[in-house]
Parts: C-alpha cells; structure tokens; sequence
C-alpha cells in the first residue's frame, strides 16, 4: 500500500473521530489488507505483510505485559499468549498468513463492538 494510500486512510479515519478501540481495529484491518495484498502480490509483499503483522503483534504483547495496563491480568495474559502465537507464526518457514489475517480480524471485529 503506497504512503499516500495509507495517509488518505489516517485522514478518513481522522475525519470520522473514532474512538482509540476503532482507531486500534483499524491498525489490524490495515494489516489484513497488506495480507490479502501478499496474496496475490510479489515476494516483496509478502515479506512487507509478514513483516507488518510480527511488528503488530510485538508491539500488542508489550503492551499488554506492560504492568501499567489497565486490563485485568488474566485478559492481558490472554492477550500475550495470542501475541506470541502470532509472532511465532511471523517468524516461521512459510508462515500460514491465513491463520494471522483470521486472528487479525477476531481483533479487529472485538474492538469495534
């Protein structure tokens, strides 16, 4: 997805005053847009996707394993091994890109309602 794309996006979504939960949904639709790109896209975009979603998903788990969050603890604890499962899966041989968009979109979906 080109910068001026994704900027175009940011200012839509801007424009829209969601909420920080909307805000944060969006980041994991963002991501499974540049999955379904890898899809049919180069090598390059796979690796971008890929790339993309392992710093999605380290950046969830040290949110949530910061002891400053206000989720409740068993939640966060969830949450990280989630985080970690995907982060594993990012790093595999050949990642399975479907189980991550469709973990993606369980995210996405819980934050918007």
């Amino acid at each position: 997805m080109s910068t001026e794309t994704l900027n175009a996006q940011r200012a839509a979504a801007y424009r829209r005053r969601l909420t920080s939960k909307q805000l944060e949904a969006e980041v994991f639709a963002h991501a499974n847009r540049s999955i379904k790109l890898a899809e049919t896209g180069s090598a390059i975009d796979r690796t971008r996707a890929i790339a993309d979603n392992r710093r999605l998903w380290s950046a969830v788990h040290a949110s949530v394993i910061d002891p400053t969050n206000a989720l409740p603890t068993a939640l966060r604890s969830q949450i990280a091994g989630v985080a970690l499962t995907v982060v594993r899966e990012c790093e595999a041989r050949e990642p399975d890109l479907g189980f991550v968009a469709g973990i993606n979109e369980q995210f996405a979906s819980g934050l918007w309602s």
